[in-house]
């Protein structure tokens, strides 16, 4: 923009020098000018004195340093463009490639936007990939790891490390794509837990046969959401409060029981003595076969593969993990320390 405006008043000063001072016209003033500049070699155009010349000389020498300039800037800006993309494509690479027990989220929508709060909320590690440009530009200036590509082929989730991946959520707009998405996913990496969005029912049974792990329509579970806030609006209040949200209290997390390592395997809940422990409370024990025990008692002993779901302070939650030892991929991160 600089230098645009530098070379449009060398060429104002020198149209109007052969217009005022030598008396042409002002089109061979004009004309004079541009060839000056342009150094083409022509002719002048009217004779000049020894005065005249020495002005030539002068705006030759100003249009060479304006166009040198010019010039220069855009030399400059090109490469730098070039080597900042390269730099920023093989930094993304390494961050792809460094990527192991993470989350992929598909589509940055308005669903995925709010998906990638809670994530960040949760301080888990997660990617971003969405085949528009203006969600991917819109992901990249909130600070998130973003891959633009088509969430449906396989080539785009192998560049997102599906294969070292725990977890992928489906959030595009449309319910082939989605299905699509958890196929591809489940094929590269039969042991994802896929979550896919769906917006009607049909879809819903269609994306559960298709392998997803847990199917969410934002009509349905909205609608019983407010029903259940008209009905019991404290019970909501309190449930908000614990899964969602960066300014909480009290954290929900599950926690799976390594039949290896775990020492309370094949023991009551009482004679673990959790509670005791860590002052996290156990609200329900998941078996491995699929049954779920609410609120276990003392007598519940613990099997090999159940998944402890428990609620506490990040404090107690950090505490409980400690104790139980190393645990298995099914493992939800735990809250940070605020």
């Amino acid at each position: 923009m600089a230098g645009a405006i530098a070379l449009g008043c060398v060429f104002l000063i020198g149209t109007l020098w052969y217009f005022l001072v030598e008396g042409w016209s002002l089109q061979d003033a004009a004309y004079m000018t541009v060839i000056t500049l342009s150094t083409v070699g022509y002719g002048e155009t009217e004779p000049l004195g020894p005065r005249g010349r020495l002005f030539t000389i002068a705006l030759i020498l100003m249009g060479v340093i304006t166009i040198g300039y010019i010039v220069n800037r855009f030399t400059e800006a090109v490469i730098q463009g070039y080597f900042q993309e390269g730099i920023r494509l093989r930094q993304q690479r390494r961050v792809m490639d460094s990527l192991l027990g993470h989350y992929i989220i598909c589509g940055f929508s308005r669903t995925g936007r709010q998906i990638a709060k809670e994530f960040r909320a949760e301080d888990v590690a997660f990617v971003i990939i969405d085949s528009d440009l203006e969600s991917v530009q819109k992901a990249q200036i909130e600070g998130y790891t973003v891959y633009q590509g088509d969430a449906t082929l396989d080539e785009s989730l192998l560049q997102v490390g599906v294969e070292r991946a725990i977890c992928i959520v489906a959030a595009l707009p449309s319910d082939a794509e989605n299905l699509y998405t958890v196929l591809s996913a489940k094929t590269l990496n039969p042991n994802i837990r896929a979550i896919a969005r769906a917006s009607t029912e049909e879809a819903l049974q269609k994306l559960q046969r298709g392998g997803a792990d847990a199917v969410i329509s934002p009509y349905i579970t909205g609608g019983k959401r407010m029903a259940a806030a008209a009905l019991r609006p404290q019970v909501m209040d309190f449930v908000d409060g614990i899964i969602s949200g960066t300014d909480r209290q009290l954290y929900m997390e599950e926690f799976l029981l390594d039949p290896a390592t775990s020492p309370f395997v094949r023991q009551t809940l009482g004679q673990a003595r959790l509670r005791a422990q860590t002052g996290a409370l156990l609200l329900a024990i998941r078996r491995a076969h699929g049954e779920l025990i609410g609120g276990p008692t003392a007598e519940t002993v613990f099997m090999p593969g159940d998944v402890l779901i428990a609620m506490g302070t990040s404090e107690q939650l950090r505490a409980l993990n400690q104790l139980l030892g190393p645990i298995g991929s099914q493992k939800l991160r735990r809250p940070k320390k605020k």
